[in-house]
């Protein structure tokens, strides 16, 4: 979910992500997580890096754009990472020389993964 303001309408929230905001809490299916009073505001809409804790849903933030990425949630799946900081991958470039991924640091960085299984 791309966002441009951290309090955003329930409803965009449900479809961007499948977790509805009900009165016993964030809920997807028969699962629900009970929230804290400053998850919800008044007219419906809701502060998503307060879901965001609840569930484990990274948040990455781009200055100079003003736009941040909500990931998805890993605190009960395991299925995704619960950060978005890479791990220092070292493999051989074009040339077959080390190169590590952490020498892009602060930088953004696109990472391409392809198998043809």
């Amino acid at each position: 979910m791309i966002l441009h303001d951290f309090v955003v309408d329930a409803h965009a929230f449900e479809d961007a992500t499948g977790w509805a905001i009900k009165p016993e809490g964030v809920c997807k299916a028969e699962f629900c997580v009970p929230l804290t009073e400053d998850a919800a505001t008044a007219d419906g809409r809701v502060d998503v890096r307060v879901v965001a804790g609840r569930l484990g849903m990274p948040i990455v933030h781009d200055t100079a754009s003003g736009a941040s990425a909500l990931g998805p949630e890993t605190a009960f799946t395991g299925r995704a990472l619960s950060t978005a900081v890479a791990p220092n991958l070292e493999l051989p470039d074009i040339d077959g020389n080390p190169f590590k991924l952490s020498s892009l640091l602060g930088k953004k960085v696109l990472l391409v993964a392809w198998s043809s299984w």
